[in-house]
């Protein structure tokens, strides 16, 4: 055919692939975070719900409890501790009250805001109430 060009089909980037890893991974750790707390009785009310300006990785229930959890993966618990910082609480804090408000005691609901850790073993390690709140 004259005149007809064919493009090699795009190659995904090396930042691409390690976006599409990251978010694969950070997948598998909300679930594992979420058979942890399932194992302890709570129930998953909400995955990656968005309000108030930012997302929740994980909103639970356990009994009257609403229970709010930012996933965080790294392949060293370390690491994954160290990608918490004061605006991603503020941001967590205020997707919360906006949950909050559409509950039947509104802010009133007895809550917390928990870190569930994840490090390259697949080891979860929840550290409840974690910004103070609730």
């Amino acid at each position: 055919m004259a005149g007809r060009q064919d493009t090699p089909p795009k190659r995904a980037s090396a930042r691409g692939l390690r976006g599409a890893k990251s978010h694969h991974a950070g997948q598998a750790a909300e679930q594992l975070v979420a058979r942890f707390y399932e194992r302890q009785g709570y129930q998953v009310a909400a995955r990656r719900w968005r309000g108030g300006g930012a997302e929740i990785d994980l909103i639970l229930r356990l009994e009257a409890m609403v229970v709010f959890v930012e996933v965080k993966h790294s392949t060293t618990r370390d690491q994954a501790m160290a990608r918490i910082n004061a605006a991603q609480m503020q941001r967590m804090m205020a997707s919360a009250a906006a949950f909050l408000a559409d509950e039947p005691a509104g802010q009133l609901t007895e809550a917390r805001l928990d870190v569930a850790v994840v490090d390259g073993t697949g080891r979860v390690e929840v550290l409840e109430n974690a910004y103070g709140q609730g």
